[in-house]
């Protein structure tokens, strides 16, 4: 939980938000099937209300945020410019929404859909 003081009050931002914000944003991007989360050991895709399942989020001392996402990609995407989107665009609405800063974004590939 980040909470967040002004001379008007104080708001706590609980971590269901961030991991909220962050698979909605990772989902977003063009290229990405969606979320991941392993179950006995076995990687599957996630229905679109449970995709924070995918997504862990850290906070940092100085309150910014480590985010980890586990997704499944479309086939045939490029890769490398995938994950440097999904960072932009994590780091992008996770700041704009909340404004705490993201101070990092691992993206884990767990699976590619062939269809």
């Amino acid at each position: 939980m980040v909470r967040k003081a002004s001379d008007k009050g104080v708001i706590d931002i609980s971590t269901d938000v961030f991991t909220n914000i962050v698979g909605d944003a990772a989902s977003s991007c063009f290229g990405v099937k969606g979320m991941a989360s392993r179950d006995s050991g076995v990687w599957q895709l996630l229905r679109r209300e449970s995709m924070s399942k995918g997504v862990s989020v850290r906070f940092e001392e100085d309150d910014s945020l480590i985010v980890d996402l586990h997704i499944v990609v479309d086939h045939g995407v490029n890769l490398s410019a995938l994950c440097e989107s999904i960072i932009a665009e994590v780091g992008y609405k996770v700041t704009a929404s909340t404004g705490v800063p993201v101070n990092q974004v691992n993206v884990f590939i767990d699976s590619m859909n062939m269809d």
